[in-house]
């Protein structure tokens, strides 16, 4: 039996005329009559009566006749599905992000903008460290990362999406809260205890802030590490030292820290947009597209 046996019985059960369900067909009349024939012979069921006036279904065909359309019915949503997938409209894609990157705003707006393109699409989110990130786009476990800027093995690409200045996070009470409203230099943070990401955290900002300290003359004094933001927010908050973190950080208000301006030049951050070189999927591109174009709008 084949899909086209089901769809030659269906037109003459709808039409119940041989002549007409050929017609309809674009075949003609002999070869449809010879095929239905041939599938009451499989079946083993007369699904028809027939005389010289008229074609009736017998009671094995309107059963059957029900059987058949819900078969091509889930043959013709198995090919939508199909087609939906390829196109990136249907399925699941998985992006991993670092902890920072959903406190920049065009990042929500493109996560909201897909579901509402493609509302049949899961997005599996996963936090991540940068370092994390890259690893899970070489193992196929995400098809898409936002990270901080991380030296890339040559299978990866990155697009960078925005910067942001970097900013001193200082505990309210401290002096340089008060004498620094315009800004701070890193220089003024040289004596200070520093709580921050661990180096194995990997999380891009490590080799950057020891680079500023080393610009300024200065090696820091890592005096409390945590592999969360918000805690480091937090720790500095209960005095136990100075931080450094992107500027998107700001729209935490904790009290007891304040957020200065780094001043100094190469005191900025970038976020990428990371995916494999081999042929993104379709769902893949049309997220990088609609992520492009908010930081586009953005900038």
């Amino acid at each position: 039996m084949e899909l086209r046996h089901l769809r030659y019985f269906i037109a003459v059960a709808e039409e119940l005329h041989f002549g007409r369900a050929a017609q309809n067909l674009g075949i003609s009349q002999p070869p449809l009559s010879q095929q239905i024939q041939a599938l009451e012979q499989e079946l083993g069921a007369r699904l028809f009566e027939r005389t010289n006036r008229r074609v009736e279904l017998s009671e094995a065909g309107r059963l059957f006749l029900e059987e058949a359309r819900l078969v091509l019915a889930q043959v013709d949503k198995a090919a939508d599905v199909a087609r939906r997938a390829q196109l990136g409209e249907l399925g699941e894609m998985k992006i991993g992000f670092t902890s920072s990157a959903p406190f920049n705003s065009s990042i929500p707006k493109a996560i909201h903008a897909f579901r509402q393109r493609f509302p049949a699409v899961h997005l599996n989110l996963k936090e991540m460290s940068s370092r994390d990130v890259a690893d899970a786009l070489l193992d196929e476990s995400i098809e898409v990362g936002l990270m901080r800027p991380l030296a890339l093995p040559e299978s990866l690409n990155a697009v960078e999406l925005f910067r942001e200045p970097l900013v001193a996070v200082i505990n309210a009470a401290h002096p340089l809260a008060q004498s620094s409203e315009a800004g701070v230099r890193m220089a003024a943070l040289a004596h200070e205890p520093f709580v921050f990401f661990p180096r194995s955290y990997g999380s891009g900002l490590h080799a950057q802030l020891l680079s500023l300290a080393r610009q300024a003359g200065f090696s820091p004094h890592f005096a409390q590490e945590a592999g969360e933001a918000m805690t480091i927010i937090g720790l500095v908050a209960a005095g136990l030292g100075v931080s450094v973190l992107p500027a998107s950080f700001q729209r935490m208000r904790i009290d007891g820290v304040v957020y200065r301006t780094l001043l100094d030049d190469d005191a900025v951050t970038a976020v990428w947009l990371v995916q494999r070189r081999d042929a993104p999927s379709a769902m893949a591109r049309a997220f990088a597209e609609l992520l492009t174009r908010q930081a586009l709008e953005r900038s």
